[in-house]
């Protein structure tokens, strides 16, 4: 990102402004001097691992690029703030729905969730209902399961990565890994039919 001291006194608004006018990288620059430091606390908050927030904070301030010219932003900073916070929970739900793929393709159910109860619900929702189920189903995995899982699939650590960070031994990571993604299997079949 590249700064210059010189348009330091400029207001978020007046950066912007210019930016807009000039296309010059050089406002966004002093914007990201401002406020990465903040954007990165929140990522690290939701992401929880340092490399994925700075990887994160990188990919927002690049976005921010064509967007600054396309929205009017009253207040920047509140507006970074939800734009950052919905840049992360996509890489979540990314994840997510990486690892409830793999599991629905074990469960063959191509109707999964779409019970009569709840087909009033639309897609957005019924998806949303779905990460909270797998959220729930993966809190309740035995510890052992439950770390190696978000560790491979949430923060996408090969096995030997997650047997230098675990202590586990090869075996142990793929049998938990195995058989975390069995028990899920189990829990989310359990959950979706129950009555909510």
């Amino acid at each position: 990102m590249i700064y210059n001291e010189k348009y330091n006194h400029f207001s978020d608004n007046e950066l912007i402004t210019e930016y807009k006018n000039t296309k010059n990288n050089v406002f966004v620059g002093i914007l990201y001097k401002r406020y990465s430091h903040l954007v990165l606390g929140l990522s690290l908050k939701y992401l929880k691992d340092e490399d994925e927030a700075k990887d994160a904070v990188m990919q927002i301030f690049e976005k921010l690029l064509s967007d600054l010219l396309k929205f009017n932003i009253e207040y920047f900073k509140s507006w970074l703030y939800s734009f950052s916070k919905n840049h992360c929970l996509m890489i979540i739900r990314t994840k997510q729905s990486k690892l409830k793929k793999e599991i629905d393709l074990q469960i063959h159910a191509d109707s999964f969730m779409e019970t009569e109860t709840n087909s009033h619900l639309n897609k957005a929702e019924e998806k949303e209902i779905q990460y909270i189920l797998l959220e729930k189903a993966i809190d309740e995995l035995n510890e052992d399961q439950r770390k190696c899982i978000k560790l491979f699939y949430l923060k996408e650590r090969s096995y030997n990565e997650i047997v230098d960070e675990t202590g586990y031994s090869l075996n142990e990571v793929k049998s938990f890994i195995q058989n975390g993604k069995r028990n899920l299997k189990i829990k989310l079949e359990k959950n979706s039919e129950e009555p909510r």
